[in-house]
């Protein structure tokens, strides 16, 4: 995709911290600078997020991000790992590359990422009904 931020990352059009590669992913720091360690981890091969990668690009991005987060927990100090993928619009994914999000995280670090939301009155067992494979 010529005009894609990540391909032209990929293609070193664009520099980066490159924190891992591999011949079918590219894992490096957010410039968002929002949280030591941010990483995102793309494949090589453009997709626009998790509905439409291919099975072998999804597996080798997916294995890719549990390497990286082992690293940092066993080799960097860090205790735990946050994972995120938005995919879609409606899912406020900004950038249309497949990317997971990978956050270090440390008991003391000041975080607050997990979404807190006032509980709904939803009927768990007609979403089941729905959502069932």
């Amino acid at each position: 995709m010529n005009d894609c931020i990540f391909c032209k990352i990929i293609k070193g059009e664009i520099p980066s911290y490159k924190i891992y590669e591999d011949d079918k992913v590219y894992a490096f720091l957010d410039i968002a600078c929002d949280a030591e360690g941010h990483t995102l981890v793309i494949p090589k091969k453009h997709c626009t997020n998790i509905l439409d990668c291919d099975g072998e690009y999804l597996d080798a991005v997916i294995r890719a991000v549990q390497k990286i987060s082992r690293h940092y927990v066993e080799d960097c100090g860090y205790e735990g790992v946050n994972l995120f993928h938005a995919g879609g619009e409606s899912a406020e994914q900004s950038v249309f590359h497949l990317h997971f999000h990978i956050i270090p995280r440390k008991s003391d670090d000041g975080l607050s990422l997990w979404p807190l939301h006032d509980k709904r009155d939803l009927d768990l067992g007609e979403i089941c009904k729905k959502l069932a494979l």
